[in-house]
């Protein structure tokens, strides 16, 4: 079995393996406590925060560990908007943040604060201009990550952070997909991270908060971690923890360069290996180990489970999962193509090997799902129609057929109450039916065919009209031009 699938959950690094296991015998008492069990466990806790703060590039008394990454992010927003409250209640975060920030803001947002959420360019990168753009005089905080955790792409860290030192904002970064790589630029305010993320133990989180920076950690005030995370210290998952960030850093600078070119290959080859595929994300700018695509007319989590029988565990940002029925919002964010998303993230020590067993084993795979979906082999020809038409997409799966005569000229795709990608695939279908200049109006209920079908009309060339309101759902025009 190939695990392709680090982006989410690292294996435990051998190094964190023996840390725990040695720590377990000497970091289980109480480290507030002064007899010889209790200062043994306090040593283990600092020499902890002293080796991750040394990897981060704080102060040992800057960082806290947290239950994890998640709990970080949630403390050290709500810590420091608390703690500027006086300036303002304005937070800024990007649209491709990760879960856990953009939760973070809804619940800002519903206390009564104010949130903007700024743009991403289609490779998924969030410009410096616009953070500079959305500062304002009551801005209490400003929320940027390393890197994105769908697509890879690293973000302006540093510019943003010169842009918020200048305009007085603390930056909150999400450091968790670039930790394990090395320190995260520029002048950042606040930080988090989390171990599972570069081959640590789950259930530890890293918060940083740069001294003075105005902070007021939220809930009732614990003793321990200064306050900023209540409850016992896990000593041995901490260990184990500060043990991996700083064996994955020594490896970092010679595993990059394999996993990037080892992700390169699969960015090259898998367009010329699958026919209608986009891959998404920065080209350059990106961590070395993750690399996404999509994949159209292909059902997400069929395509998941058909990988995962031919021995690779991967992951996807598509709508068609078995954990959501709405598109990814990073790819929605980007407005690209969510059909068939299948984001692949090595882990340290990934064979050339297995990458070349995966592009082996991928066209078939995709070739299976499609042909199950009744997807079109190829474009459409061109045929000039005889009369525009209704084709009914709620009819047996891949079979539409004519049943009706609209009023105008467009023909018209009744796909209401059908998922992703079947829209877009009885899109292409009667395509080939429409002249040039001709439109043809798709509709559908689908939240994911907002984003899939102007995706489609980008990837084929063809004009994308908008999206118009329908008795139910929505319809999505496309004019042909070619």
């Amino acid at each position: 079995m190939s695990y392709f699938d680090a982006a989410s959950a690292a294996p435990l690094h051998p190094v964190a393996r023996q840390a725990l296991a040695a720590s377990l015998d000497e970091g289980w008492a109480d480290p507030a406590r002064l007899y010889r069990e209790g200062r043994r466990a306090r040593l283990l806790l600092d020499a902890a925060r002293e080796a991750a703060a040394d990897a981060v590039g704080c102060r040992p008394d800057e960082l806290t560990f947290t239950p994890s990454g998640t709990r970080a992010v949630h403390a050290g927003i709500a810590g420091v908007l608390t703690g500027r409250r006086r300036v303002g209640n304005h937070l800024i975060v990007s649209e491709v943040e990760h879960s856990s920030v953009l939760h973070s803001a809804e619940a800002h947002e519903a206390a009564g604060g104010s949130v903007t959420r700024v743009p991403v360019l289609r490779t998924g990168e969030a410009t410096a201009g616009s953070y500079g753009e959305a500062l304002r005089p009551d801005t209490a905080l400003a929320c940027l990550q390393s890197a994105n955790h769908e697509v890879g792409t690293e973000q302006p860290v540093a510019a943003v952070a010169e842009l918020c030192r200048e305009a007085g904002v603390p930056l909150l970064v999400d450091g968790a997909q670039s930790l394990g790589w090395g320190r995260v630029p520029g002048g950042w305010s606040v930080l988090t991270g989390s171990a599972h993320k570069w081959g640590g133990p789950s259930g530890v989180g890293l918060l940083v908060v740069r001294k003075g920076v105005r902070f007021a950690a939220q809930g009732p005030v614990d003793e321990r971690e200064s306050g900023r995370a209540a409850g016992f210290e896990n000593i041995p998952a901490i260990v184990a923890a500060a043990a991996s960030l700083r064996a994955v850093r020594a490896e970092a600078e010679q595993e990059a360069v394999r996993l990037r070119e080892l992700t390169d290959r699969i960015r090259t080859r898998v367009p010329s290996l699958v026919p209608d595929v986009e891959v998404v994300g920065d080209p350059v700018r990106r961590l070395p180990g993750i690399v996404t695509f999509s994949c159209l007319y292909v059902d997400g989590e069929t395509l998941l489970h058909a990988l995962d029988r031919e021995g690779f565990s991967v992951s996807s940002g598509s709508s068609c999962t078995s954990s959501t029925l709405t598109p990814s919002h990073v790819l929605r964010a980007m407005g690209v193509l969510s059909e068939g998303n299948v984001r692949v993230s090595l882990p340290y020590g990934a064979s050339a090997e297995d990458v070349e067993r995966f592009l082996s084993v991928l066209p078939g795979t995709v070739a299976a799902v499609r042909e199950k979906l009744g997807a079109p082999a190829a474009p459409a020809a061109s045929v000039a129609p005889a009369a525009p038409a209704v084709v009914d997409a709620a009819a047996p799966q891949g079979d539409a057929r004519v049943v009706g005569t609209p009023q105008g000229d467009a023909l018209v795709v009744d796909a209401l109450g059908r998922r992703c990608p079947i829209p877009v695939i009885e899109l292409a279908k009667v395509f080939g039916d429409v002249p040039v200049g001709g439109t043809v109006r798709v509709l559908s209920d689908d939240e994911a065919a907002r984003l899939d079908i102007p995706a489609w009309c980008e990837m084929r060339g063809q004009e994308y009209v908008g999206e118009e309101p329908a008795d139910h759902g929505s319809a999505y025009v496309v004019r042909r031009v070619s």
